[in-house]
């Protein structure tokens, strides 16, 4: 029995004779044979079929049989020694689940992604990881509330570094947008939005981290300024969206997560593609690579039906602009950022100077000029005239100002104050004295 014992684990050789003492004390009568079984832990069928091994076979019996032999289920040498060689020499900076994935489609190898994990960490080539916590409930609805963050990261494996910006619904975390840029500011936040509200149509709450082009923090890690919003913020106030802010990682910790697949994953997959440019990059995650995100990582929301409601009726493409107020200057021109542009001549006054006009800034970079609510140019970013008013718009310039300067209820909640070189009249300050 003991030379047998040697090729068994210490607890499986202590278990067998501990399983014979209890077997031989109910043989001599010491005890019966049901509190036999109630010490082992077993049922009193199983004892008896213990009982009849160890009159047939004696104490040898008492061994598990399935020690001496290999499992129906053992993986080969030759194919646990190439899923080793293919993680080292091709796949070495994918995570196991990535990789798990890569195996099945790309070599048609089908294990168990227990078995891939065990065999990667016992050879060294992952680390284990620790189980993650309890997480946040989610919204039931699609479209109650959506996440926004940027994540910048070496996305293509080198010295440069980029934003990869990504919208995602809090329900079911499917990917409503995602976009590599050079930089996440108000303009590439902005076109995220309106591509989603395009698409999906209004939502009823954004949640963000405390970024410059989200909120204002008067004071740096203290609390946001409701009262004064950014140009997105005045954007989203327009549509009727409620805006949240994070005040920690671990509050965006479903954002946080999102990024921590995307870092392991997407680099690793434009490497694999040779993708280098950042054209190349986004086109790649628009044709293929979310959808496939979303097949894998989409999860079913808690209840039927959505809470996104149709944005037919508004303006888009005026809303998602960033705005800013100058004084048109005497030669009936506008000065916005060193670019100056000039207005055409109204047939119902010469000039239009000392008027506030408001400065629409679209994505694409073109300028608007508004005053008193109606358009009086459209110039590109260098200045140059783009749309010539028709007569229909110069008459609701002319009705709206009443053939003279009025006083505006300007400015709105802008990012840039008018400065007193932009306007020739006098300041209050200056008439009194």
């Amino acid at each position: 029995m003991r030379e047998s014992m040697e090729i068994y684990p210490g607890t499986a050789a202590e278990r067998a004779m501990k399983l014979q003492e209890v077997l031989l004390r109910a043989t001599s009568g010491k005890i019966k044979w049901w509190q036999a079984a109630e010490l082992i832990g077993i049922s009193e069928r199983q004892m008896r079929r213990w009982r009849k091994r160890l009159e047939e076979q004696g104490p040898q019996g008492l061994l598990d049989g399935r020690r001496r032999k290999p499992s129906s289920r053992r993986v080969a040498k030759a194919q646990a020694e190439e899923v080793l060689s293919l993680y080292r020499d091709k796949y070495f900076d994918l995570n196991v689940r990535h990789f798990h994935e890569k195996l099945g489609e790309e070599h048609q190898i089908r294990l168990s992604y227990t078995w891939v994990k065990q065999a990667l960490q016992a050879a060294g080539l992952v680390k284990r990881k620790a189980r993650r916590g309890v997480h946040r409930e989610r919204r039931p609805l699609p479209g109650m509330m959506l996440h926004i963050d940027g994540s910048d990261h070496q996305w293509f494996q080198d010295e440069r570094r980029h934003d990869l910006i990504v919208i995602l619904d809090d329900a079911t975390s499917e990917i409503y947008y995602a976009q590599l840029a050079e930089e996440e500011t108000t303009a590439t936040v902005m076109a995220g939005l309106r591509a989603v509200i395009e698409r999906k149509g209004l939502f009823c709450s954004l949640y963000s981290d405390r970024g410059a082009h989200f909120w204002r923090t008067p004071k740096s890690g203290g609390k946001v300024d409701y009262e004064r919003p950014t140009q997105v913020g005045r954007a989203m106030k327009e549509l009727g969206v409620q805006m949240i802010p994070s005040y920690s990682p671990q509050a965006r910790g479903r954002s946080e997560r999102n990024f921590s697949t995307w870092q392991g994953r997407l680099p690793q997959e434009l490497r694999l593609r040779e993708i280098r440019t950042l054209e190349g990059a986004n086109k790649f995650l628009n044709e293929h690579y979310v959808a496939e995100f979303n097949r894998r990582f989409q999860v079913p929301a808690a209840q039927r039906g959505t809470a996104f409601i149709s944005c037919r009726h508004r303006n888009l493409g005026m809303i998602f602009t960033q705005r800013f107020e100058r004084t048109v200057d005497r030669d009936n021109t506008v000065s916005f950022y060193n670019v100056i542009m000039q207005l055409e001549r109204a047939e119902w006054r010469p000039t239009l100077a000392g008027c506030k006009v408001i400065i629409h800034q679209h994505l694409d970079q073109t300028l608007t000029l508004m005053i008193a609510g109606h358009r009086v140019g459209h110039y590109s970013a260098e200045g140059k005239l783009l749309t010539p008013l028709t007569k229909k718009q110069i008459k609701e310039v002319e009705k709206a100002l009443g053939g003279k300067v009025q006083k505006q209820t300007f400015p709105l909640n802008l990012q840039i104050p008018q400065t007193t070189r932009d306007s020739h009249f006098p300041t209050a300050s200056s008439t009194t004295s």
